[in-house]
């Protein structure tokens, strides 16, 4: 028996150290998408139309895949579609928020969802308010005073851009709640049913909204087509399979990463900066997502 186990521990650890590395670059590719975002809105692609033609090709693509494996995701119709929903308007308004707003604020404002995380399992879970969660909600919501300005948000409350970003995380928060309901439903439907979601809300508020298009040149679409079917689909691949072969609570450590990613490349490659009172804001707000990944690992 000992000659068999022997060769499958090795085999263990190397699936553990890819789902690391695979993690970490995910991470990483989430954290640096602001980068084309920024580039496209210069082209003068708006949220809504940028979430349409990035996230929505992707979801185009997937469709007939979801169709194909619908029987395992039919006896969970409701709890399916409600993932594409949220997930779908809460990459509709980060998308939005990014493309408009200071990467900074954005990732800091949208890394929130453990407190909305935190009530949602409340309600619909009737998951224990711990001493550990409540100072993880506490942090959140007092590092997201200081960084919305302390004191002086009240004369001068946040904009349209920060709005977007809280609704982000708010959404995110309640993907994740639907995911959990989904319990039967295979991971990578509830993956790409996000894509799906974000292209069919986006592109019908594109029409409703009547939002023109700019010029899309060869150019232009062969860099979307780029983006979404090799930078997005590799960051999906990747964290699906760091989320399967690695326990709950180390991945979502590790997921932290993209906040980490577009904080440093926002400040190096953009120049964003944020001040003493702010930089407090922004650590009890990663303190909080992370005393939140804590309390999930001791349940």
């Amino acid at each position: 028996m000992s000659r068999v186990m022997q060769p499958l521990v090795p085999a263990a650890a190397d699936r553990s150290r890819l789902a690391v590395g695979a993690l970490l670059l995910a991470g990483l590719l989430w954290g640096l998408t602001w980068i084309p975002f920024k580039h496209f809105g210069a082209l003068g692609l708006g949220g809504l139309t940028l979430a349409m033609m990035s996230y929505g090709l992707i979801g185009l693509v997937a469709l007939p895949w979801l169709t194909w494996r619908r029987r395992t995701w039919l006896p969970q119709l409701r709890p399916v579609a409600l993932i594409a929903l949220t997930g779908g308007a809460a990459n509709v308004c980060f998308v939005s928020a990014l493309v408009q707003g200071e990467v900074l604020r954005v990732m800091l404002l949208f890394y929130l969802t453990p407190v909305w995380g935190v009530l949602g399992g409340r309600i619909f879970f009737g998951e224990p308010l711990t001493a550990l969660r409540i100072a993880g909600v506490g942090a959140a919501v007092a590092g997201a005073f200081l960084l919305l300005g302390g004191p002086a948000m009240l004369a001068a409350p946040p904009g349209i851009v920060d709005g977007l970003a809280l609704a982000s995380g708010m959404l995110y928060a309640s993907q994740n709640i639907a995911t959990r309901a989904a319990d039967r439903a295979p991971l990578d439907v509830k993956t790409l049913v996000v894509f799906v979601g974000c292209g069919g809300l986006s592109c019908a508020l594109v029409l409703a909204s009547r939002a023109s298009l700019p010029p899309l040149s060869a150019m232009l679409v062969g860099q979307l087509v780029a983006f979404a079917g090799i930078w997005m689909m590799a960051a999906m691949v990747f964290t699906v399979y760091g989320v399967t072969h690695l326990a709950a609570g180390r991945a979502a450590i590790l997921l932290v990463f993209e906040l980490v990613a577009a904080v440093i490349s926002a400040m190096w490659i953009a120049g964003e900066r944020l001040d003493g009172v702010e930089w407090i804001g922004a650590a009890l707000i990663v303190g909080a997502a992370l005393l939140e990944v804590h309390s999930d690992t001791q349940q």
